[in-house]
């Protein structure tokens, strides 16, 4: 296989890795409040939001060592490992305690810093500034397949069901968990890029594992020099003028990733009004999501078309996107849903409920969001290829903690107040965006100019 042919097959591989893995995990987030919601136990006091707020605490966190990580074990077992924990908070599922739904979400939030800091690593090594836009494209299209297959699994086990026994909660967990392991063990696939022809640099290249690397070696080349450069490296990316920039994108894509991971889906399971079968609604609403990334995913990456126009058109669109959908859903959801009980909430909002407007909006979030994680996979790529680890890690730093600051919030705000936050950031992202690419731009003009 030719080094180029190489490259593109770990690309394909790494993304449908995350394809299976997150079958399983977008899936389990898309469900889990309103499974617990169905739980009847007097023991088991757990919050999906709390959860999930929880994965993305200790996921900001854990950014600031995950570059360490992947220095010392590199890229291929770091998402291995990382992958085991995903799949054990999947499995949490089958038998609810309350102390280990807690626990499984520090370490899944552990786990995730480090499977994205080595994806991003495995991303960046694997591409040149000609083919980063369409293998970000490639990756982003095959992992939100994801959210097609887990949501139809949802949606056929679901159908007609107004209330989600235990015996439902098991058999679908137990399956996701077999699906997440599947992702796991893919990732041994990942084949070492060639050196011959490697436009990645040597810094990059040096956190792929080594056939010479040796546990206990000494000096500055040892797993201790590597993980403490790593961290330095992180630390001082944190406040380059690019990253700064980029910092109130990154931040909109954790705020919006919440909304549509979690927080849309049970607002449609709560609307009595959209019938008997608004449970299995949740998984038809996270297929249209998916198919909205997928198509983003193909259409500015795969046929690589934001090379020739720029990343900012891209951008545009996407919040474009997103405003009408913000607007539909306004005018379509009742403010109290994501705080609905078990049985609903009859309450309307400015229009009659309608099924089909909330599964247009689930499809307009998912290609908004793909417009923006595409472009800034791609931006920060090419930026950042030198130290593509700790780029990563940054990213998913800023990502997470306002995750987990949006699922804090979702427990105490009504819709509209979220939707406010959404517009608010959006804009104020896209702007920073905007910046960031004209710099990127200009940058590349001087540098070809000498």
């Amino acid at each position: 296989m030719s080094p180029e042919g190489k490259k593109l097959w770990n690309i394909i591989v790494l993304g449908f890795g995350f394809m299976f893995m997150f079958t399983a995990f977008q899936t389990c987030g898309n469900i889990e409040q309103t499974v617990i919601k169905s739980f009847n136990s007097t023991e088991f006091h757990g919050s999906g939001y709390t959860s999930m707020a929880i994965i993305y605490g200790v996921f900001s966190a854990s950014n600031l060592i995950a570059p360490s990580v992947v220095a010392v074990i590199g890229p291929q077992l770091s998402m291995f490992f990382s992958g085991l924990l995903y799949s054990c908070y999947i499995a949490v599922f089958i038998y609810l305690y309350t102390w280990s739904f807690y626990t499984a979400s520090v370490l899944v939030g552990v786990a995730a810093a480090v499977l994205w800091t080595a994806q991003g690593n495995v991303l960046a090594i694997n591409s040149s500034d000609s083919t980063i836009g369409r293998n970000s494209g490639i990756f982003w299209s095959l992992m939100q397949f994801s959210l097609f297959f887990g949501n139809l699994y949802i949606y056929c086990s679901w159908h007609g069901h107004v209330h989600i026994t235990d015996l439902d909660r098991q058999t679908v967990f137990i399956s996701l968990t077999v699906i997440s392991l599947v992702g796991c063990f893919l990732f041994f696939l990942i084949r070492k890029p060639d050196p011959e022809g490697s436009s990645a640099p040597e810094g990059a290249e040096s956190l792929l594992p080594s056939d010479s690397s040796d546990g206990t070696t000494e000096g500055p080349a040892g797993p201790c020099a590597q993980a403490v450069e790593a961290f330095i490296k992180a630390c001082k990316m944190f406040v380059t003028k690019e990253m700064l920039l980029l910092s109130v994108s990154i931040g909109y894509t954790g705020l919006e990733l919440t909304f549509y991971s979690g927080v849309y889906g049970t607002c449609i399971g709560a609307m009595t009004r959209f019938g008997t079968d608004a449970k299995s609604l949740i998984g038809i609403s996270g297929i249209c999501i998916g198919i909205g990334e997928i198509l983003g995913g193909g259409v500015f990456g795969l046929l690589n078309k934001s090379s020739r126009f720029g990343r900012n058109p891209v951008v545009l669109l996407g919040l474009i996107t997103h405003y009408v959908a913000f607007y539909l859903i306004f005018l379509n959801i009742a403010s109290d849903a994501p705080l609905a009980p078990e049985g609903g909430t009859d309450l309307e909002a400015f229009i009659t409920p309608s099924v089909w407007v909330a599964l247009f909006c689930s499809f307009l979030l998912g290609l908004g969001d793909s417009c923006f994680n595409t472009q800034l996979l791609s931006i920060i790529g090419l930026l950042f290829r030198d130290n593509s680890a700790p780029a990563f890690a940054v990213f998913k730093f800023i990502q997470s903690i306002m995750a987990a600051v949006a699922f804090f919030y979702s427990n105490y705000l009504l819709l509209h107040w979220q939707l406010l936050i959404l517009v608010v950031m959006g804009f104020l992202g896209s702007v920073s965006f905007f910046v960031t690419e004209w710099v990127a731009q200009s940058s590349r003009r001087d540098y070809d100019r000498y």
